[in-house]
């Protein structure tokens, strides 16, 4: 076993939930050399060509992690792997929202603008994007991943959109994204019992949202919606609650975030396609999920 493969009770946690057979009756094979390579190249971020050869060919490690991409399978066993990980049902109980922006590397560049064909699948993948979530700014091309991470520093759902997108308005959409399954069966989880965001989720809209599913939330307010608040009188509304204790636990997300961008594969994005890139996170989230 290489420095960075799967150990043995990572392995058996992992095994159950990955698919079997690839169609026609046809089955797998080297499930765990593959995903050790693709994990190899996740932590170090060498183009998929320069694989070692202890892991196989190069093509079939890239092309079973793009097909697991593609159709959604990452994002299946990230949710079964939460789901084994939450047997007192209390993963949801405390989560927060925060991004990080990566930059893209020049190699991210230049993909055609027509939806990409992958062979098995009659419409393009669940995580495509016609911008391809990449985005120009003064520093150049950037991606940027909205996350949201439970109480034990683990990413619970995430979003991809261009790195020049604001926090606000993706708030929803990555709550929305939030889905544990029960082990014993039964609806997901899905409503967080209090979220925790800083100043750049305060919004009307953000809160009209939390208060309508009933989550509560701690969410500070910038002193400019205070001031206009305040010289609105009695139009303005109420104060917004503030718990202090729970905010003080808002940095699990950010150290959430420095564990993602602590594989390569993450920090810089070199995918050109945004769905091939999700699954790159959806694997790094997965293995976080199994060193817990």
């Amino acid at each position: 076993m290489g420095r960075g493969d799967l150990r043995d009770d990572e392995w058996a946690r992992l095994e159950p939930h990955l698919p079997q057979s690839v169609g026609r009756g046809g089955r797998w094979k080297c499930h765990r050399r593959v995903i050790n390579g693709i994990l190899f190249r996740l932590r170090t971020g060498i183009p998929w060509r320069d694989l070692p050869p202890r892991f196989g060919k190069w093509q079939t490690v890239y092309s079973r992690h793009r097909r697991w991409a593609a159709d959604g399978t990452w994002e299946k066993i990230l949710r079964a792997v939460q789901a084994a990980a939450d047997p007192a049902d209390r993963l949801v109980s405390l989560v927060s929202v925060d991004s990080t922006v990566c930059r893209a590397h020049q190699h991210a560049a230049g993909a055609q603008k027509r939806a990409p064909r992958f062979p098995g699948l009659r419409r393009p993948p669940a995580q495509h994007r016609p911008d391809e979530a990449l985005g120009r700014s003064r520093g150049g091309l950037s991606c940027k991943i909205h996350l949201a991470s439970e109480g034990g520093r683990r990413p619970l759902a995430f979003l991809l959109t261009p790195g020049q997108w604001g926090d606000a308005p993706q708030m929803v959409e990555v709550l929305e994204r939030v889905r544990v399954p029960r082990p014993g069966g039964g609806r997901a989880r899905t409503r967080p019992d209090r979220l925790c965001a800083d100043r750049a989720y305060s919004s009307r809209r953000n809160r009209r949202y939390l208060r309508r599913r009933q989550i509560k939330h701690t969410i500070r307010e910038p002193k400019n919606q205070r001031a206009n608040r305040r010289r609105r009188g009695s139009a303005g509304g109420r104060p917004c609650g503030f718990d202090r204790p729970a905010y003080r636990r808002r940095n699990e997300v950010e150290h959430t975030i420095l564990a993602l961008k602590g594989f390569r594969a993450v920090a810089t994005r070199y995918e050109k396609r945004a769905y091939v890139f999700h699954g790159t996170v959806a694997v790094a989230a997965i293995r976080l999920w199994l060193r817990s």
